[in-house]
């Protein structure tokens, strides 16, 4: 029995808090310098190889994912546990008390007291103390006692739950993201334009994971600054499921798509060694996209149409501008900007043509399913900690007595469980609203 009450008051400490918190505190600090997902050479040529061979021992380069720190997480969550049950009901027993069950005992042994005398009758002064006291929001309640009449007035009581409050938050943030662990995943993919894929890449293991339907990148665009930095970028992608295209739309980089609970973000994007060239026929309005590589002819049968790239101008990896071979046309090649549309009289009729590089979309993919309790749990946080350092639980105590037939007597005192100051502040407002005669 006392093994069991030592092992319930370890967790119930404190103490104990404070040290899970400060263990987890320098452990994500250190996640956070330490670069994760790192192969094991790589910690060995920046570390040097004992803090490498620490590091991995340690699981320092998944630290997030490593068994000692989830295990404090699992600590603290337990600690929480124990503390609120340890101490709620005490606490729930000061909200439920009832002020005016302690009659003059509980009343003397205030120490906050003000002592006011008035002209009005007793029935007067209480009438007129309960009035003030509703208009100041509390609800207060009277009783008669062999001294006079008690008034006991609290506001809010259910304040004391604001670290109660706190606790359950955290739980909760934790309880989200071991859903999310165990139900959801990271991963990432890339998708040339025009290609459609079925399968991520997970974050941390490098498995494949499919998905039970496609996405396909119709298009990709994007902008740059005058010096060559990409401004930004946009993707427009189509969700086939069953095969059926049930969704098409554009995302960038703070507009995500999500299908299904999963969500695919904008995150990055790669050029490739091909073109894609339109060409529109501008008498019969007929039009195609064809992709190629560099240097390399392309035939259209239909119109009877050959062409292709014999050159192009970069900026770094991103080709700004190309030059396109048209057979039957004069001149047979010509400069045309990227995205830019080009006239062509050939042969076989006129045409508008243009030229793009082909890229590949990256786009980082997460299914959270605990993604909303996270939330919630830091909704709560929030309004936990506001309870806390904000609000407290006050309580009055008023007892009025007549000494002669024209004199009444009130004592005013009360107690807070905090900003006590401010309580006393208020104390002495009331008082001294007391003490003025009704005009």
């Amino acid at each position: 029995m006392n093994t069991g009450r030592s092992v319930w008051h370890f967790f119930a400490s404190v103490k104990l808090a404070l040290f899970l918190i400060g263990c987890i505190g320098i452990g994500a600090i250190i996640g956070t310098l330490i670069p994760q997902q790192q192969p094991a050479g790589w910690y060995a040529g920046v570390y040097g190889d004992q803090w490498a061979r620490l590091i991995l021992v340690l699981d320092i380069d998944t630290m997030y994912q490593a068994w000692w720190f989830n295990s404090l997480l699992g600590l603290l969550a337990i600690n929480l546990i124990v503390c609120s049950i340890d101490r709620f009901p005490a606490t729930w027993k000061i909200m439920r008390r009832d002020g005016l069950a302690d009659g003059m005992k509980r009343f003397s042994g205030q120490t906050t007291g003000h002592h006011i005398s008035t002209e009005l009758s007793a029935g007067e002064s209480v009438a007129r103390t309960l009035s003030l006291l509703r208009t100041e929001r509390y609800r207060p309640r009277s009783r008669e006692t062999e001294q006079g009449v008690l008034i006991f007035a609290q506001k809010g009581p259910w304040t004391r739950c604001g670290v109660y409050i706190v606790h359950s938050s955290i739980l909760v943030i934790f309880l989200g993201a071991l859903i999310g662990t165990i139900g959801g995943f990271k991963g990432s993919i890339l998708i040339g334009e025009g290609t459609a894929i079925e399968r991520i890449v997970l974050r941390y293991t490098g498995e494949l994971k499919p998905l039970d339907f496609a996405v396909r990148c119709n298009s990709f665009t994007i902008d740059f600054y005058d010096n060559g930095m990409p401004k930004e970028y946009t993707s427009n992608l189509t969700i086939i499921d069953d095969g059926d295209e049930v969704l098409t739309t554009d995302i960038e980089v703070n507009k995500p798509l999500t299908y299904k609970g999963i969500t695919f973000y904008q995150a990055s994007y790669e050029p490739s060694q091909d073109f894609i060239i339109s060409v529109t026929n501008t008498e019969t309005g007929a039009s195609r996209e064809f992709v190629t590589g560099f240097q390399q002819e392309v035939g259209w049968p239909e119109e009877d149409l050959s062409f292709g790239i014999i050159n192009a101008r970069a900026m770094g990896p991103t080709v700004v501008s190309a030059k396109l071979w048209f057979a039957g046309a004069t001149p047979t090649g010509q400069w045309v900007d990227s995205g830019a549309v080009l006239d062509v009289e050939t042969d076989s009729g006129s045409y508008q043509a243009s030229v793009r590089q082909r890229f590949s979309t990256g786009l980082q993919v997460v299914k959270d399913p605990g993604v909303w309790l996270v939330y919630g749990g830091f909704f709560l946080l929030v309004a936990g900690l506001c309870i806390s350092f904000f609000m407290n639980h006050r309580r009055l105590w008023i007892l009025v007595s007549s000494k002669t037939e024209h004199t009444t007597e009130l004592i005013v005192t009360g107690s807070a469980n905090k900003h006590r100051p401010a309580f006393e502040t208020q104390v002495e407002r009331l008082a001294h609203n007391l003490s003025n005669e009704p005009t």
